[in-house]
């Protein structure tokens, strides 16, 4: 199954089965305050869906992306050959880099899996990229530790996780997207970044609200998921 995102711009080839990207992996690569000449990692990097569409927005990335599952590394891949994207796609465990992304980089970014225990699917493949086995600590700890000084480490999250997610990460130099469903709902995902080695107070940003009450994008959230915007994070905890 192939499917578009930034109104066509990157084509990405997913599963037919288990878990496909959508607009995480868009409001994601939004959200990295990545420049052109600067090396980023992705830690889980699925079929390659949130790499490509940074790249897309900011040519000029050394981009590195690790996952687990050979077989989307195997799209991923191919995806990258597709869009003519210059990254490269690593099959292994994030908690046992290989080698060559033993370093840290200028922007690291990760989708981790959403789900504690007892949030069960019958599709296994589903379920390995869902369930975090109690790991969302360690992601984000690890996220942390492979970016620069003075870099940017960024997640998309469950809403519901975000007392967790800061629990890992320093008291300084973060801060939380939201983003809402509509206006007056509850967020059912934020976006979390740390500046590391900041000094400033955590942050928690105003958020997106994605849709209007016709269901259809509010002009903010279409400018991001079809024009290709930024989400402007970084701001906040410079």
């Amino acid at each position: 199954m192939t499917e578009t995102f930034l109104d066509g711009k990157v084509s990405v080839a997913q599963p037919e089965t288990g878990f496909r990207s959508g607009l995480d992996a868009v409001m994601l690569a939004a959200a990295v305050p990545a420049v052109s000449g600067q090396s980023a990692l992705e830690l889980g990097a699925g079929a390659g869906t949130a790499s490509l569409c940074l790249m897309a927005r900011v040519p000029g990335l050394a981009v590195s992306g690790i996952e687990r599952d050979e077989s989307l590394v195997d799209l991923a891949r191919r995806n990258a050959a597709a869009n003519h994207a210059d990254c490269s796609f690593v099959a292994a465990d994030i908690f046992a880099l290989p080698q060559e992304l033993k370093r840290d980089f200028d922007q690291v970014f990760a989708n981790p899996p959403f789900h504690g225990e007892g949030q069960l699917s019958h599709d296994e493949r589903r379920v390995a990229a869902l369930m975090d086995e109690g790991k969302l600590s360690d992601w984000l700890k690890l996220g942390l530790q492979r970016t620069v000084s003075g870099g940017f480490f960024t997640a998309i999250l469950r809403a519901d996780r975000l007392n967790e997610a800061l629990a890992a990460l320093p008291e300084k130099g973060a801060c939380a997207f939201p983003l809402w469903p509509r206006a007056g709902e509850v967020p059912k995902r934020v976006i979390v970044q740390v500046r590391k080695a900041s000094r400033a107070p955590f942050v928690l940003l105003p958020g997106l609200v994605l849709h209007r009450e016709d269901g259809s994008w509010t002009p903010e959230a279409d400018a991001v998921l079809r024009r290709g915007n930024a989400l402007a994070l970084s701001g906040a905890h410079l």
